[in-house]
């Protein structure tokens, strides 16, 4: 959380209704907090889709959730930044992030997190020759 708090800090975070909700405290502060909704929520930027929200976006993106939001979210990044955890979780409805292909994305190595050695990350980045 704290690797995320950093690389997220005076971003904007773009996530569905369900992240949305599951936050212990709502808008996470510091940065633009973005919801893909179909209805309002008070107190925060909701729009329908992701592509009109990035019309409305400066500097970083980060998309942080749900499952739809990272499958929609393929089409418009550059860069996945990806944390791999070592718990197997079985829990029905559990939030998977998409398949990522190798024809699109260029892995970057596997590396342990330099705060949690539990923890690994890897970055892959878009090909140039791709336009998916």
């Amino acid at each position: 959380m704290k690797r995320f708090k950093r690389l997220t800090t005076g971003a904007t975070v773009i996530m569905g209704r369900s992240t949305w909700e599951s936050l212990p405290v709502k808008p996470l502060k510091d940065r633009r907090n973005i919801v893909i909704t179909r209805r309002d929520i008070e107190g925060v930027d909701c729009f329908h889709d992701i592509s009109a929200a990035l019309a409305t976006t400066e500097g970083d993106v980060w998309f942080i959730g749900g499952a739809r939001i990272y499958e929609e979210a393929m089409r418009h990044a550059e860069l996945i930044d990806l944390t791999h955890v070592p718990d197997k979780i079985d829990t029905e409805g559990a939030v998977r992030f998409p398949d990522i292909d190798d024809a699109v994305w260029e892995p970057g190595p596997r590396e342990r997190a330099s705060d949690d050695d539990r923890l690994e990350r890897q970055v892959f980045r878009r090909r140039k020759e791709s336009s998916q």
